[in-house]
C-alpha cells in the first residue's frame, strides 16, 4: 500500500513545479510581447521611409512635367495636404477633358478617406499627417527643394528637447 502511494505521487507535478512553469511562460510572453512592439513601430518606420521616398520621385516627376514643386506648406489642420492629393493624384477628367497625369496612386490606408475625391490628408503610417513645404528650408546653388517629412512614432514632443525629437523624424532630406 505504502508503494503504490509513492507512484502517486511522483506522476503529479506539485504546487511549486506548477508556479516555476506559469512564471517561465509569463516571463516568455513578455518578452515576445515586447519584441512584437518594437517589430511594429520598425515596420511602420521603413514603411514611412518607403512612402516618403515614393512620394518624392513623384514629386520630382510633377517637377519635370510643370517646372515647379507644388506650392504649399501644411499644418496638421483640416485639409492639410490636399494641394498634395490634387496635385499628385488629379481627379478624373470630365467628359470631353484631356487626361491628367497621375503621379502616384494613394493607397487607402494613406488617406484620411477612402474616397480620394473626398480626402484631405496623407497619412503616415501613424496616422498623422505627412508634413510637407514648398518652398522648403534648404537651397543648393540658388535651387529651392521641397520638404516632406513624419513626425514618426510620437504624435508631440512631450519631454524631449527640439533635437531629441526632431532626431525621430523621417525625411526627405
Amino acid at each position: 500500500m505504502n508503494n503504490s502511494r509513492q507512484n502517486q505521487n511522483t506522476n503529479a507535478f506539485t504546487l511549486i513545479e506548477l508556479l516555476v512553469v506559469i512564471g517561465i511562460i509569463a516571463i516568455l510572453a513578455s518578452l515576445v510581447l515586447a519584441t512584437s512592439g518594437f517589430v511594429q513601430d520598425k515596420a511602420a518606420r521603413s514603411r514611412a521611409e518607403a512612402e516618403i521616398a515614393a512620394l518624392s520621385a513623384a514629386l520630382e516627376s510633377y517637377k519635370v512635367d510643370n517646372g515647379e514643386y507644388p506650392e504649399g506648406t501644411n499644418t496638421n489642420s483640416a485639409g492639410a495636404n490636399k494641394f498634395l492629393i490634387t496635385a499628385l493624384m488629379p481627379e478624373p477628367p470630365k467628359a470631353g477633358d484631356p487626361p491628367k497625369k497621375v503621379y502616384f496612386e494613394f493607397s487607402k490606408r494613406m488617406l484620411d478617406n477612402p474616397d480620394y475625391l473626398k480626402a484631405t490628408k496623407v497619412l503616415d503610417p501613424y496616422g498623422k499627417s505627412y508634413n510637407y513645404q514648398f518652398p522648403g528650408d534648404a537651397t543648393k546653388s540658388g535651387v529651392t527643394f521641397f520638404d516632406l517629412w513624419s513626425t514618426g512614432k510620437k504624435a508631440s514632443r512631450g519631454t524631449l528637447t527640439q533635437e531629441e525629437w526632431e532626431a525621430q523624424w523621417i525625411k526627405n532630406w
